[in-house]
């Protein structure tokens, strides 16, 4: 506890990062006053109404931050920017031309922004017209007249838009990483929402299964935590490098840090954003003419339901499948084992070159597997919870505790090193 505090006490004596921390909450603040702003012509009555009977559209409200079922201008959230980021990363890998973008350093992040940026422009007018077709279907907007229609459009897209615009200002200008903050704050928001309304319908007969949920929901946190912190230290070992008669460097060990779960919270993020794309479709074609279309879009919606068998095994495998995905894409086995190379290092027992690339690759997959494993089973565990102890609204907040512990770790590992840096600068000095 001392030492948190004194951690504490440099950051809040500090006047960069105590800048940093106001700017986050201020933008905090202003993204939930959006949160509560309504779009006209949206019965709100009729849209909380379904809300509560459809546990589908509750958990897509949980990772709106509560901004769909208020239905306010932010009503998509970031759902289109996500699925924009999705794209463009497995874009990188299969057109060489952004792959080479990619490498370019700071202009390469820069114009591969931008391309995501104008992708999210078609998909949040489709998924803006989604909402338009389900909300009508379900008798709580009327019809719109087409400047009606295209002002409701106009407005979702912006609210959008104001939303990426605040992560990219906390990303730039704040702590951490913009967008998962965004998410962080919209999740944390509904958590008090969520424990009212489960524990306004706890009788006697549950209170021991609120219990037992509470103590398997801290094992939960501390099993992120203990995974999110492990590493597997690769030793590495250099050599003396001497030019002429200089000594270029004195050579000694060190190790290569192999996170287990390198990914982070982006492969829970990118994979709610895939698992509810089906239901979402199944909702939008349910009252089409057609019987036969109408009758997938039922199958849909029952087979895809958040307690379905299919929508966690689904869940669980695309849990594994981005977290190798995005892992392939942020590690580098062949320009590590080149740097390893050409400063003279060496793994014992290993050759340098393609055979240090081959161990890297073998070690990265075989603790991904772990990483991955286990983040797809807490991912789908608050269902096999939810079954165990007859409590049905917290299973939505498995997959938010998740993204929030990961988010908060993250931003503390951000903060901590930002403390060692200007403890060394002002050393140096």
């Amino acid at each position: 506890m001392k030492r948190i505090s004194q951690k504490l006490k440099l950051f809040w004596n500090d006047k960069t990062l105590r800048a940093k921390f106001l700017f986050t909450i201020g933008i905090f603040l202003v993204y939930r006053i959006f949160a509560f702003l309504p779009v006209p012509a949206v019965d709100l009555q009729q849209l909380r109404a379904l809300f509560s009977q459809s546990q589908f559209l509750s958990l897509l409200d949980i990772f709106s931050g509560g901004t769909l079922v208020n239905f306010s201008v932010m009503a998509l959230g970031l759902s289109p920017y996500i699925n924009a980021s999705i794209i463009m990363q497995m874009l990188t890998i299969i057109i060489p031309q952004l792959e080479a973008l990619q490498k370019e350093g700071q202009y390469g992040r820069f114009k591969i922004n931008q391309y995501t940026r104008f992708l999210t422009l078609p998909l949040t007018l489709l998924q803006g017209v989604g909402i338009y077709v389900l909300l009508r279907n379900q008798n709580i907007l009327e019809n719109l007249s087409f400047l009606e229609f295209v002002s409701f459009i106009l407005t979702l897209l912006a609210g959008t838009y104001i939303l990426m615009w605040f992560g990219e200002l906390i990303s730039e200008r704040g702590l951490g990483n913009g967008i998962s903050l965004i998410i962080f704050a919209g999740i944390v928001a509904q958590f008090p929402v969520i424990a009212g309304r489960t524990f306004t319908t706890v009788d006697q007969e549950t209170i021991i299964n609120v219990g037992i949920f509470m103590i398997l929901s801290l094992l939960m946190i501390a099993g992120v935590v203990y995974i999110n912190q492990a590493v597997r230290k690769i030793p590495v070992y250099y050599a003396k490098r001497i030019k002429g008669n200089k000594q270029i460097s004195s050579g000694g060990a060190t190790y290569l840090p192999l996170k287990l779960n390198q990914a982070g919270v982006i492969p829970i993020i990118f994979a709610v954003s895939f698992v509810l794309f089906p239901q979402l479709i199944g909702n939008y074609l349910v009252f089409s003419p057609n019987q036969t279309i109408q009758g997938i879009a039922q199958w849909l919606v029952v087979a895809f339901n958040p307690n379905s068998v299919l929508y966690n095994i689904v869940y669980f495998g695309l849990v594994v499948a981005f977290t190798f995905f995005y892992t392939t894409v942020v590690f580098n086995p062949k320009k590590i084992s080149e740097d390893i190379q050409k400063h003279g290092g060496f793994i014992p027992g290993v050759r340098p070159g393609s055979e240090t690339r081959e161990y890297l690759t073998r070690v990265v997959y075989r603790i991904t597997a772990v990483g991955a494993v286990f983040l797809g089973a807490i991912a789908v565990s608050p269902v096999v919870l939810s079954a165990f102890t007859g409590i049905s609204n917290l299973v939505i907040g498995g997959t938010g505790i998740l993204i929030v512990v990961s988010v908060i770790l993250e931003t503390f590992k951000s903060i901590e090193a930002q403390l060692v840096m200007k403890s060394y600068d002002r050393y140096t000095r």
